[in-house]
């Protein structure tokens, strides 16, 4: 039986656990007697305590994050309920501030802030050989990379051929947008590029074909930027699929020249614009270049064949509807084959909250944390703008709409959408769960209602979809009295519910 167990929950099956990884390939001699056992959210936390004691453990480590706080919370009573004796350990970006807050952290033996790769073998080596350490708290800076083990070898054969496989080439981030924990890093650090490449050359020879950098910045040293794109394109194949997150603002010409020779459906840019508003820029300490931004998002669409993935955030300091309506407005324009729409949260530790007085900026008080109001946007219209993310999320980035999107998006993108997405909670009273038939129907009818539609051309273009959504039999839209029925259903509901 292993004296160590490192677990956490992810949201899905699909993701891995990149920090438990080196958290193991870094105990050194204690690795071999670690064994991770991974989670989803979705599992009962009384399940998760009885599979992990199962082991007998002398030492438990969670991986603590916004999104599992809560059913980590709940499997840690468990489990100090059943084995008080077996020692909780936590760590991650959820605790690593404002520990004495949190009930997870009191629950705990000990408290890990900061990374932990060298810190948590120190903590088990003495937990488990003496002297135990008194501190419940500790604290930990980056250490040199050159001291840290590779984890690579710890993905199993399961995790290659199932599950998205994360990669780093570097830690940190040299920019101090408020709204993010890198703010709190000083400089980006990158790990020896030639042992990295060996590392990615024994994952590739192993089956690996989708790789995931979790690099913030991937463009910020070029050289090693253009080196790791033609180590992937000497070894291009049919199945070979990149993600990076790009700075967007920063694409000189030889890197354009590597991206062009990438093939359709291999690479994959996440690129985080966040607010085309200046005041707004100034306020989170955000530097973008704006004219370049746009210029090398227009580049990357029309020249390459990289799949664009571009982040706006609702609800930063200063973001009026106003100029969120335009900066999205001009994101449509530039045409990225996603926009994501989130909503602003508080991460524990961002400094993003020195604005929380001035711009009377309230957050939920629970996990996810995310943004109810501040002085320029009132909590109804945050939950419009919700839903409107949502629904964003289901019909613009689900890509199964690609004949339409042109005409759901007319004139003035964001209004049009707001108002459909004010029509369907209108009609349905959800934000998910639509089933696609249904969703289609529900198009149909929504922009029917909308001021100057060509139902003509709106029926065309969603039968195109539809067809090539593989939805069996015909559609219902077009027949004219779908929406008033889906209306009249929707208030009945609702009065039911009020008495």
């Amino acid at each position: 039986m292993p004296a160590i167990v490192l677990t956490t929950l992810n949201a899905r099956y699909i993701h891995t656990a990149f920090g438990l990884r080196y958290l193991k390939a870094n105990l050194n001699e204690l690795e071999h007697d670690c064994e991770i056992v991974e989670f989803t959210i979705h599992e009962r936390p009384i399940d998760i305590a009885e599979r992990l004691l199962i082991f007998k453990p002398a030492i438990i480590g969670f991986g603590v994050y916004i999104w599992n706080v809560e059913e980590v919370t709940k499997a840690i009573a468990l489990i100090k309920q059943i084995s008080p004796e077996t020692v909780i350990v936590v760590g991650g970006p959820e605790v690593s501030y404002e520990q004495k807050q949190q009930t997870v952290c009191r629950l705990s033996d000990y408290v890990i802030a900061g990374p932990a790769d060298v810190s948590f073998r120190n903590l088990c080596r003495g937990i488990l050989q003496g002297p135990r350490p008194p501190d419940k708290f500790i604290s930990q800076q980056p250490p040199p990379l050159d001291e840290i083990k590779f984890p690579y070898h710890l993905y199993s054969d399961e995790d290659v051929a199932h599950r998205i496989v994360y990669v780093e080439a570097s830690r940190g981030c040299p920019f101090k947008c408020e709204f993010c924990l890198s703010a709190l890093d000083k400089t980006a650090w990158p790990f020896e590029l030639d042992q990295f490449l060996m590392q990615l050359e024994i994952l590739y020879q192993r089956g690996v074909r989708h790789f995931k950098f979790v690099d913030r910045t991937f463009n910020l040293k070029i050289d090693n930027s253009i080196r790791i794109l033609e180590f992937f394109l000497a070894r291009m194949d049919e199945n070979l699929f990149l993600h990076f997150e790009l700075i967007p603002d920063h694409l000189p010409g030889r890197l354009k020249e590597v991206i062009t020779r990438f093939p359709p459906k291999s690479l994959q840019f996440e690129i985080g614009v966040q607010s085309f508003n200046p005041e707004t820029q100034q306020l989170i300490s955000r530097k973008q270049d704006e004219q370049k931004t746009e210029t090398n998002l227009a580049w990357i669409r029309n020249q390459t064949h990289a799949h664009i993935h571009a982040d706006l955030i609702i609800g930063l300091p200063g973001e009026t509807m106003q100029s969120l309506a335009a900066g999205l407005n001009r994101l449509v324009e530039l045409d990225p084959h996603e926009i994501q729409l989130g909503m602003l949260k508080r991460l524990r530790g961002s400094p993003i909250v020195r604005h929380v007085d001035e711009y009377r900026m309230r957050f939920n008080p629970l996990p996810p944390y995310n943004i109810l109001s501040n002085n320029v946007i009132a909590f109804g219209d945050m939950q419009r703008l919700n839903r409107f993310a949502r629904y964003w999320d289901m019909i613009i980035n689900s890509g199964r709409f690609k004949h339409s999107k042109a005409t759901i998006l007319t004139d003035d993108p964001f209004h049009r959408f707001m108002r459909l997405s004010d029509w369907l909670y209108a009609v349905t009273g959800q934000t998910h769960r639509i089933a696609l038939k249904r969703l289609f129907e529900l198009l149909y009818d929504g922009l029917a209602a909308q001021p100057g539609g060509d139902l003509g051309e709106i029926s065309r273009c969603l039968l195109r979809d539809y067809q090539c959504s593989g939805l069996k039999g015909s559609p219902l839209f077009g027949q004219g009295d779908y929406a008033r029925k889906q209306i009249a259903n929707g208030a009945a509901k609702r009065r039911q519910q009020r008495h």
